[in-house]
């Protein structure tokens, strides 16, 4: 036992001291890490910026197209789009066409002095939609999936002005409306107010036009700062969001964290000190059960670890008062709840698993729209993947029958396969949705780019607790039940799973529901 205590001091010590030179050789490096950490904070704003350019151009478009579409017809359309222009000045032109081929555009200039050549500017605009139907027919099919998106399409030649289109609603499915806006006024007269709003006194916030040499700062001046990081305003591509910095230097920064990573390796030292003693008196009669617990309890604490520490910290900001307007407030809400149904997500999978392995748990079928079912899937992903840094997509099925299904099983099992897909990813961060019908089954597969999986894990990759040995999936955590729930799941719904992965390219999981399934609702268990 004695020797047993001098490893376990040096077990501990040798680690600490190990952590103290590392500390003080690596400043460099926790530059690096610090940078990525404030990166990561400057694209979460920018977010924030590109969002709300885009909710002033939809809540015009919405007045268009409830005021131009509503079965009263008490007003002209050329009275309200006119009173339109006159209570927004931020849009120089509204344009509006039946279908891709018009026979002619309507167009109204909110200038009454200029008198253009109306034939010619319906030319243009018929030769613009015509050479943009593909980016018209995808804004058709959102529409007919219950949303209206506006998409940006460049105008040949023009600096000062840009074209927002949008499609009509309810009866006129095939209508197509145009905006066209000067992106400097907008910038200057709409988008500079939030700009010092989200900026305040720690960032300067800049619109850039690569092209021109534009740039508009949240500090109200046109100066040329050199920008930390940039991202393209949405509605404007040919302009990009950046910020930099103002306050303390990321030398500073990284001096200030690394002095408290000190003092925090001090107080481990101090405590682990104090755990010798206790884990001395126990070490020899608790090792071979603490070393059979000790990969399952790791896993299980680091998965829980992340969805704790983003709780813990926004909820701390929101009790410090820290933020001030109630967006930013909604923004903070929405996070803790959403990681807070991740860290329920995490409890319930091992719940779950276990009332499947005694026989108890319970399926409540149901004829469901599988569309339905993943769309909120995706709504709910969409904002954390996107912080994460993915591409996230969703490819909505044509025409798909309903099928039988437990609705909150099939969100679970989908969920594990998004989270694994986000694990395993390594450089290449995508992850797709699609939804389709094949031969006689309706189905939901999960595409990502990752790391991918060999043949011979293949088939054992859904067996309880089987994890692979090597790679980054050795070295990422996780409890090692989810795929096989996904398995019983899909048992559960008389589907499959079919499985299609190449060691550096990705994987593909797909779950296929049978239509017309013959399963016991009436009995609502598996």
């Amino acid at each position: 036992m004695k020797k047993i205590g001098l490893i376990l001091i040096l077990i501990i010590i040798l680690p600490i001291v190990f952590l103290l030179v590392n500390e003080l050789g690596k400043l460099n490096e926790n530059e690096k890490i610090l940078e990525q950490i404030y990166n990561d904070q400057l694209q979460a704003i920018l977010f924030s910026v590109n969002q709300y350019s885009e909710d002033v151009v939809r809540t015009t478009a919405n007045r268009i197209i409830t005021e131009t579409e509503s079965t009263s017809k008490n007003v002209s359309e050329t009275r309200t789009i006119e009173n339109i222009l006159n209570d927004s000045k931020k849009f120089t032109a509204i344009f509006v066409a039946d279908s891709i081929n018009p026979n002619k555009i309507r167009f109204y200039l909110r200038d009454k002095n200029i008198l253009p050549n109306f034939d010619s500017l319906s030319k243009f605009y018929k030769k613009i939609l015509f050479q943009n139907d593909s980016v018209i027919n995808r804004l058709y099919n959102y529409q007919k999936q219950g949303y209206i998106k506006i998409d940006p399409i460049r105008l040949p030649n023009s600096v000062n002005e840009s074209l927002l289109i949008f499609t009509g609603a309810g009866s006129y499915p095939k209508r197509i409306y145009g905006l066209i806006i000067n992106p400097q006024e907008f910038i200057t007269q709409i988008l500079s107010p939030r700009l010092q709003e989200v900026a305040k006194n720690e960032f300067i916030i800049s619109v850039i036009n690569p092209k021109t040499g534009y740039q508009y700062n949240s500090t109200k001046d046109f100066k040329k700062l050199t920008v930390q990081t940039q991202k393209a305003l949405w509605i404007f591509p040919d302009y990009n969001l950046g910020i930099s910095l103002v306050g303390k230097s990321i030398d500073e920064l990284v001096t200030e964290r690394a002095m408290n990573n000190l003092i925090l390796i001090g107080i481990l030292f101090a405590v682990l000190i104090v755990a010798v003693w206790f884990v001395y008196r126990a070490v020899k009669s608790e090792l071979e059960l603490a070393q059979a617990k000790a990969d399952f309890v790791s896993n299980v604490s680091h998965e829980l670890r992340t969805p704790l520490a983003l709780i813990s910290m926004f909820a701390e900001t929101l009790e410090m008062d820290r933020v001030k307007t109630e967006e930013k407030k909604k923004e903070y809400y929405s996070i803790i709840s959403h990681e807070s149904n991740r860290l329920g997500r995490i409890v319930n999978t091992i719940l779950n698993f276990s009332k499947m392995e005694a026989g108890k748990r319970k399926f409540n079928f149901a004829e469901e729209d599988l569309n339905e079912v993943m769309i909120q899937v995706y709504q709910n992903y969409d904002y954390h993947l996107f912080n994460k840094g993915f591409d996230f997509e969703y490819e909505p099925g044509i025409d798909i029958p309903k099928v039988l299904m437990d609705r909150e099983a099939v969100s679970e099992a989908i969920v594990n396969l998004i989270d694994n897909a986000v694990k395993y990813s390594d450089e290449t961060k995508f992850i797709k949705l699609v939804i389709g019908q094949e031969n006689n089954f309706v189905f939901v597969e999960v595409q990502d780019k990752g790391i991918g999986i060999s043949e011979e894990d293949q088939k054992k990759i859904f067996e309880k607790f089987y994890r692979v040995s090597t790679g980054l999936v050795h070295s990422t955590k996780g409890t090692g039940l989810g795929l096989s729930l996904v398995k019983q799941v899909m048992n559960a719904h008389k589907g499959k799973v079919i499985v299609k992965s190449k060691i550096g390219e990705g994987s593909s999981f797909k779950l296929m529901f049978p239509i017309n399934s013959q399963l016991n609702i009436g009995a609502n268990n598996a």
